[in-house]
């Protein structure tokens, strides 16, 4: 599934729960190649280049829909890491709860990225060498779901609130 409108409608069709398991220290993804230059200079920004994000969590927020994320983080945060600290104040006053997981402490999780919607629907997702997302694979296996499902379940047992994580 490459990036785009099928994908996009995942995010608005799922009816409990959508989770996101992050495992990479850094994403390039250009739409956050400026705001990340004004994160690190310090300087304003309107987060115009999120709006879309933010009212789609806001409004699955309205209708009782949850945005689950762990983000596994190596510590010291990369540069990126950090700039993702500070956007989750936006995404979570919009209805995302963001944790972090030290990759020291994420134990027999696995290394890739995955949406899961609903506890069925597994999207694991697939970057290229730069970490620019290339598209999700709809896996239907239910070992596999199952698998992921338990992954959730563990990383978000052991993750770390936001607002905690930030106060660090």
């Amino acid at each position: 599934m490459k990036p785009g409108s099928e994908f996009r409608r995942l995010f608005h069709s799922f009816e409990h729960t959508a989770f996101r398991l992050e495992t990479y220290d850094q994403y390039d993804v250009s739409s956050e190649n400026e705001p990340l230059r004004k994160f690190l200079a310090g300087e304003p920004d309107d987060l115009s280049w999120m709006q879309s994000w933010l009212s789609m969590l806001d409004e699955g927020k309205a209708e009782g829909r949850r945005f689950l994320r762990v983000r596994v983080v190596t510590r010291p945060l990369t540069d990126y890491s950090r700039f993702g600290v500070w956007c989750s104040e936006f995404t979570g006053r919009a209805g995302e709860d963001i944790r972090y997981l030290p990759r020291d402490q994420a134990g027999q999780l696995p290394t890739h990225d995955y949406w899961l919607f609903d506890s069925r629907t597994l999207v694991r997702m697939h970057f290229d060498d730069h970490v620019s997302f290339l598209g999700g694979e709809v896996i239907e296996d239910p070992v596999e779901i199952v698998r992921h499902n338990y992954w959730r379940d563990a990383a978000w047992h052991h993750a770390i609130r936001r607002e905690d994580f930030a106060e660090e």
